[in-house]
């Protein structure tokens, strides 16, 4: 039988965990064991009402069955080649997990608490459905490494996704930098006007930083992409396991080298939310320019009337809520990597059930992270550059007086004499509430006699630009061969 393929789970809601917590009377101790559960023989006591719903997970690891019923097939598929299941159990099992998995995408499938997780409720459901077979589909496999493979194969998914994502808002910012190549607007330190560049040469530099970003995530899926399948418990299994079998079914890179290590690393989450932390604090300091530039003080560019909302009592309003909740979403994915560090930092060898608590700030992350991705390169397309309002600021606060002092150097000044005759000329330009390129030549001639007619060419935007021609520069020609050889990297 051919190994299914990967069946897309529909979305739904579900009763939320605290409902369930306070649904329980508590305390309450039951003092007959509780026969429902796959893994009850050892106790002689049911398992606390409060304690079984507070313990559970199914209510947060159910997004994993579809990875969870993947890994069985697999599983299966190996132990009917080394003799395990016969060809007709694993059969069985195929089916049965087929029928699970559409059972789930239709919102038919019954989950339940007492089952704990995932996992557990699958494995329960597939009993009820083929009897025996589905009993012995957990040989040579425990529940640590059963998880730890789900959300491996999980965070592949998702981090394949987010590259996709990334990608789309990269080829958007390419186009808008495309359109502004050659619009000059101030560029800033301290967010001070310090010398002229173009809209097109600032939206390359967003560029780059997504260009880290979708590095940081594909290094990360190479550590993603190892199967702990086969770890069993802790320790390995006695059964003749064909690991390599299985994860080359599974499309793992290689399986795991060490199994007490298999079980209990989360070193690949932690990772991954780390380099999505990354990427919110970039997509952060977008939002703070975004939000600058949609000002009235500076009135930069218009951002789509679909991203922003009005306010309830002053109707002249329009507010940039996506780029504002997004620089808020920053700090939601940044502590779930604190958490995620300080889950692990005390854990000894191997699994403990403190892992339990990777799940919800990882789906969460992954989440946002997608979301946030998702608006920008939605919205990036449709932002409006006001050119005239950004050349017009890039004229105040003497953008171009480091270009001045260079032309004094090209005519054989040294540097921090220059620095101080153009300290001069910037004091009488504040004094007459002047540019530079709006004093007189003789003006400029009292503070040295190195000026000639020719500084106007340096002393215009146009020209400050244009004279930065090198690679990373923000002449016009100079962006526009940054945005070709970008389209060419994508």
């Amino acid at each position: 039988m051919k190994f299914p393929s990967k069946l897309v789970l529909r979305t739904k809601n579900y009763q939320c965990y605290n409902e369930q917590l306070n649904s329980q009377p508590y305390p309450m101790l039951m003092t007959t064991a509780n026969k429902d559960k796959l893994s009850s023989a050892r106790f002689s006591e049911a398992t606390d009402a409060f304690v079984e719903v507070f313990t559970a997970s199914v209510d947060f690891d159910q997004r994993m069955a579809q990875q969870d019923i993947d890994g069985s097939i697999a599983h299966a598929t190996m132990l009917c080649k080394i003799g395990i299941l016969s060809a007709q159990e694993r059969d069985s099992i195929f089916q049965g997990l087929q029928q699970i998995s559409e059972e789930i995408a239709n919102g038919d499938f019954q989950w339940s608490v007492k089952q704990e997780d995932v996992h557990m409720n699958i494995e329960a459901r597939l009993t009820d459905l083929i009897g025996m077979a589905g009993k012995k589909l957990h040989t040579g496999r425990s529940r640590n490494d059963q998880v730890a493979t789900d959300i491996r194969l999980y965070m592949r998914s998702e981090i394949h996704a987010i590259i996709k994502v990334i990608a789309r808002l990269q080829l958007a910012l390419l186009d808008m930098a495309e359109q502004e190549a050659g619009t000059i607007m101030p560029g800033f330190t301290h967010l001070q006007v310090a010398q002229p560049i173009t809209f097109g040469h600032h939206l390359m530099a967003w560029f780059e930083m997504l260009v880290r970003d979708k590095e940081r995530l594909q290094d990360c899926l190479k550590r993603v992409n190892i199967m702990p399948l086969g770890a069993a418990a802790l320790a390995g299994t006695s059964y003749p396991i064909d690991r390599e079998m299985t994860a080359e079914l599974l499309g793992f890179s290689r399986p795991s080298a060490n199994s007490l290590d298999s079980v209990s690393d989360r070193d690949f989450a932690i990772e991954f939310t780390a380099s999505a932390s990354i990427i919110m604090m970039h997509l952060s300091r977008f939002s703070e320019e975004l939000v600058l530039w949609a000002s009235a003080q500076f009135d930069f560019i218009e951002l789509p009337d679909a991203f922003c909302t009005g306010s309830s009592i002053m109707p002249q309003k329009k507010n940039p809520d996506v780029p504002e909740l997004v620089r808020g979403k920053s700090g939601r994915v940044t502590g779930h990597l604190v958490s995620l560090l300080m889950l692990m930092k005390s854990q000894p060898l191997a699994y403990n059930k403190d892992n339990q608590e990777d799940k919800e700030p990882l789906f969460d992350t992954a989440d946002t992270l997608n979301n946030c991705l998702r608006a920008f390169a939605d919205m990036v397309p449709h932002i409006t550059a006001k050119r005239d309002n950004m050349f017009n600021a890039a004229k105040k606060g003497f953008a171009t007086a480091t270009d001045l002092a260079d032309y004094l150097v090209r005519k054989g000044m040294a540097f921090r004499d220059a620095h101080e005759v153009v300290g001069l000329a910037v004091r009488l330009g504040l004094e007459s509430e002047r540019d530079l390129s709006e004093l007189s030549l003789a003006e400029l001639q009292g503070f040295s006699e190195m000026i000639t007619a020719d500084v106007f060419d340096v002393l215009s935007l146009q020209g400050s630009v244009a004279s930065r021609q090198h690679i990373g520069g923000t002449a016009p020609n100079t962006v526009r061969a940054a945005i070709q050889s970008a389209r060419l990297a994508l």
